[in-house]
């Protein structure tokens, strides 16, 4: 058994993880596998039920009380579907794309710490998975590597609709995991440090959403787009791609796509309360109380802070339209990306000033930020947007005496002659229109 450094200094998890038996940590994977599975389960039902509520509706209130049961109702409806391939499809990979998405977002949550040291079956032992030095960088590539399994389903199902919205959610996810990545840089220059179980104890002394606060609004946003969750849910966009990337899958291969996107939704909830939010302390001022933060108390601060965010997803849905596709990439590219590189610049001036001159008090950093974000802004509204005024130039009409009028070189097409239908008559037979137009048939014919 390796010594272990003192409590609360960097490195102090990963060595007491790393004396974990196998029979301990195969518990760990199993509690965190279960609580991902009721915690999508436990999703599908809250958002039905707050949706409802928002649009005057009950939601679910049939299978089991208060409707619980109606997600396991689900789950069961899709694994008894009948499971449809195309004939076109790729078999190997049409199968591995669903599981490209799922596994990541499991894996993901392993380096999550759900709270303090405690003692399980006499072995003292951290709330987590796996502590890595680069524990961040695991989350991020677990993201990366989910894009693989939507560009898969895509491009094995055989069908154009499925390749397009693979290929457009390829291209969001990518555009929102760069905005994601540079918010996370500055965490991580606070911090020192790359693991999670370090960066929470970092926060000891203030949550980096107070001294981070444009780190924070910017990560915020790129994980609802990272998700693939309204009003950034293009690869889904039911009225224009049939459903998207997963038009083509039934059964428990369309479940798997359904259960990734609600595991994302819940691990990167619980990577923004690590980063932000302080992980498993209590907020103030349950902070001052003795004990919160020891033993298994502390795994209800964890999940309570997890619920906000997952709160807001659901509020996000029910409240804002889906937006174009231009407008998604254009807030992507124009206003989060160039926002978190001059917010980085911002960040590192600062540490390079505090190093220098000593302390800086928390109002002037809060001030700089403000006006770094301001100007960034302005700057990324008022950048032109040539593509959109070129289009507009273009589709406006030519106008004469103030009256728009259709461009003169427009030519019309001769419209084709219209036949008359052969209405019968009486007893008396048929009029001469009548029998003219028959005529006139039988001659074309």
């Amino acid at each position: 058994m390796n010594p272990l450094p003192p409590p609360g200094t960097p490195g102090y998890t990963q060595a007491l993880i790393a004396d974990d038996p196998l029979w301990l940590t195969i518990i760990k994977v199993v509690a965190v596998f279960a609580l991902l599975i009721f915690m999508t389960l436990f999703m599908i039902w809250l958002e039905r039920k707050v949706v409802g509520r928002m649009q005057q509706r009950p939601g679910p209130n049939w299978n089991g009380p208060f409707g619980l049961l109606q997600s396991l109702a689900d789950g069961l409806k899709l694994a008894f579907k009948e499971d449809i391939r195309p004939v076109l499809a790729d078999k190997v990979v049409f199968f591995i794309a669903p599981v490209l998405s799922t596994i990541p977002a499991f894996v993901a949550f392993a380096v999550i710490p759900l709270g303090p040291e405690v003692s399980i079956f006499g072995y003292r032992t951290a709330l987590q998975v796996a502590d890595l030095p680069v524990g961040i960088l695991v989350v991020l590539a677990c993201s990366s590597i989910g894009v693989y399994g939507i560009v898969l389903a895509g491009w094995a199902s055989g069908s154009p609709y499925p390749l397009l919205g693979s290929l457009r959610s390829a291209a969001q996810v990518i555009s929102y995991e760069l905005a994601l990545g540079i918010s996370i840089i500055g965490v991580v220059l606070y911090a020192g440090s790359l693991s999670t179980a370090d960066i929470v104890s970092a926060q000891q002394n203030g949550w980096y959403i107070w001294l981070l606060p444009v780190s924070f609004i910017v990560f915020a946003v790129s994980m609802v787009g990272e998700t693939n969750r309204a009003p950034f849910d293009l690869p889904e966009a039911e009225s224009e791609l049939v459903g998207g990337f997963h038009t083509e899958y039934s059964s428990l291969k369309f479940a798997l796509f359904f259960l990734a996107e609600y595991v994302n939704m819940v691990t990167l909830s619980a990577v923004a309360t690590t980063l932000f939010l302080g992980g498993w302390m209590a907020p103030w001022p349950l902070s001052l109380i003795p004990g919160v933060n020891e033993g298994w108390l502390p795994v209800v601060w964890f999940i309570s802070k997890m619920f906000v965010f997952l709160f807001v997803y659901i509020w996000l849905r029910g409240t804002l339209p889906r937006q174009r596709y231009d407008q998604f990439m254009r807030l992507g590219w124009k206003v989060l990306i160039p926002v978190s590189l001059v917010w980085l610049i911002a960040i590192a001036v600062l540490r390079v000033l505090r190093n220098q001159f000593g302390t800086i008090s928390a109002p002037v950093v809060l001030m700089i930020g403000a006006a770094v974000l301001v100007v960034a802004i302005v700057v990324a509204l008022m950048l032109p947007d040539r593509a959109s005024d070129e289009d507009e130039d273009a589709a406006e009409p030519p106008v004469v005496g103030n009256y728009p009028v259709p461009p003169l070189d427009l030519t019309v097409p001769a419209s084709p002659p219209r036949r008359r239908r052969a209405v019968s008559s009486g007893p008396a037979g048929p009029s001469k229109e009548t029998a003219a137009v028959g005529t006139g048939q039988k001659e074309d014919a």
